[in-house]
């Protein structure tokens, strides 16, 4: 089977090394020729948010995909009606990739979200209370295109562009999920991750599964999962990351409809990973077993201040002695501050330990330039 993906990067990278066990093509569309799979792929240098050349890339291929939303609907649409499979739709990468459609389709499906208002440019009246959040309508990755207004002192560094404005959550903890649903409507979930993030770079900085929540909590998300996936009306795989606030509600912060940096610890630390789980996906197989095996967690490797240029890991050798640790990079050449280079996964048997684990592996290793 021809399986065409959209960019080429750390996600389908581990996509593609999951799938190797099995007997498939997979072609990558990427305007980087040195990207994360390159190497490892039949590689297409192109643009995938140019409409002819995604046409062009994927019109060959039995199931298109993405390992990133910011690619040309117009492309997958006319791949849609030239017959080819597109997987998740082009109808709900639309309304994620914008994050205005996104708010929209959360109010209309009743999925709780934080209370927003929708502006044009700074030229619009403000009608939402302080602090808020300011979020881009496109282009927002990895924590950019997001800030906070915390009062009328802010107001001039808003950008001047589409935006959502949003009610800043008092947050307790943030959460995500990992929900998969393949053509014949069988649906699965990972067990809910809590997030820590680095308050500095804006960027996932640990994962911890299974999240410390009550059965209240749990069952609010399982709700919002059902209806998310109902709403969504599209096979694949979702990563919902939602807030936990401090008086138990959960909201919807955002959907990426694609693999997730949030799921990384499930490839040790589950029956099975979310790279598997997307690979059965595009095969309209039978969906693995999501089980957990007691804790995980996962670091990140992100690249340190003013280091730019060829990469080198320090303290990877000290890691590697350590049990239940698994390290996994992204053939990426060169560093930059805050460029996500790779992860390490831990297992452990109480969250107290898993905790204490990542943190010292954090004091151990260090991205820095060669």
């Amino acid at each position: 089977m021809k399986i065409g993906i959209l960019g080429g990067g750390q996600l389908g990278r581990m996509l593609i090394q999951e799938a190797l066990k099995y007997d498939d093509e997979f072609h990558i569309l990427d305007p980087n020729s040195d990207c994360s799979c390159a190497h490892i792929s039949h590689f297409t240098k192109g643009n995938f948010n140019l409409k002819e050349e995604v046409f062009n890339f994927g019109k060959e291929m039995d199931v298109v995909s993405i390992e990133i939303e910011h690619v040309s609907v117009g492309g997958l649409e006319a791949l849609e009606n030239q017959g080819v499979k597109v997987i998740p739709n082009s109808n709900i990468i639309k309304i994620i990739q914008q994050k205005i459609l996104q708010k929209q389709f959360y109010q209309q499906n009743n999925i709780p979200s934080p209370d927003f208002q929708i502006i044009q440019s700074t030229d619009d009246e403000i009608n939402i209370a302080f602090p808020f959040v300011q979020k881009l309508n496109t282009g927002g990755y990895d924590g950019k295109g997001v800030q906070v207004i915390k009062d009328e002192s802010d107001l001039s560094k808003m950008w001047n562009e589409p935006s959502v404005l949003e009610n800043l959550v008092d947050i307790d903890k943030e959460l995500s999920l990992i929900i998969a649903k393949n053509e014949q409507g069988e649906i699965k979930t990972f067990p809910v991750t809590e997030m820590v993030a680095d308050p500095k770079l804006n960027l996932l900085d640990f994962n911890i599964c299974p999240a410390h929540i009550s059965d209240e909590v749990q069952n609010q998300i399982d709700a919002i999962a059902d209806q998310f996936i109902k709403s969504a009306n599209s096979e694949g795989l979702f990563a919902i990351e939602l807030f936990l606030d401090q008086e138990g509600k959960v909201w919807v912060n955002e959907t990426a409809p694609r693999l997730h940096n949030s799921g990384h610890q499930s490839q040790e630390g589950n029956a099975n990973s979310q790279f598997e789980q997307m690979y059965r996906i595009l095969k309209n197989l039978p969906l693995a077993d999501t089980s957990n095996f007691g804790f995980s967690g996962m670091l990140n490797l992100v690249g340190e201040d003013h280091q730019t240029g060829t990469v080198k890991y320090n303290g990877l050798e000290e890691v590697l002695k350590l049990p239940n640790t698994y390290i996994h990079l992204y053939g990426k050449r060169d560093t930059k501050p805050g460029r996500k280079m790779g992860h390490i996964n831990v297992l452990a048997k109480s969250r107290e330990e898993l905790l204490q684990q990542l943190i010292h592996i954090k004091t151990i290793v260090k991205v820095v330039v060669d």
